[in-house]
């Protein structure tokens, strides 16, 4: 059974239409215990949901970088961010989520996709 009854129900949950931002965070296991990506992503989550940016998140079961993990990317950016911890999450979603500046100190790659369809 679908949480949604509609297509449209679904897309105007996650919100798409006016989202700014998607973050997939990988929560492990191959690049960090599972543990560690669940809190993670809570805290992602309540801070996505107190942000005045609309933000997309996807909980991702693999990056395929399988360490140096929990990652988190961020598009349209393309900024790969890894060792994330819930207390990084705060400062990744109050700066770059909310004033557009990345940590570059954080940043591990910078990949944004650009091509076209």
């Amino acid at each position: 059974m679908s949480k949604y009854e509609t297509l449209a129900e679904g897309l105007a949950a996650v919100k798409i239409d006016g989202a700014r931002y998607h973050l997939f965070l990988c929560l492990g296991p191959d690049c960090a215990p599972l543990t560690e990506g669940e809190l993670t992503w809570r805290r992602l989550k309540e801070l996505c949901a107190e942000s005045a940016v609309p933000v997309m998140r996807t909980k991702a079961g693999c990056l395929r970088v399988c360490t140096g993990g929990p990652w988190l990317v961020v598009y349209p950016d393309g900024v790969w961010y890894g060792g994330v911890t819930p207390e990084r999450c705060e400062r990744i979603v109050r700066e770059h989520i909310g004033q557009g500046q990345p940590i570059a100190e954080w940043i591990v790659k910078r990949h944004p996709l650009t091509g076209t369809a």
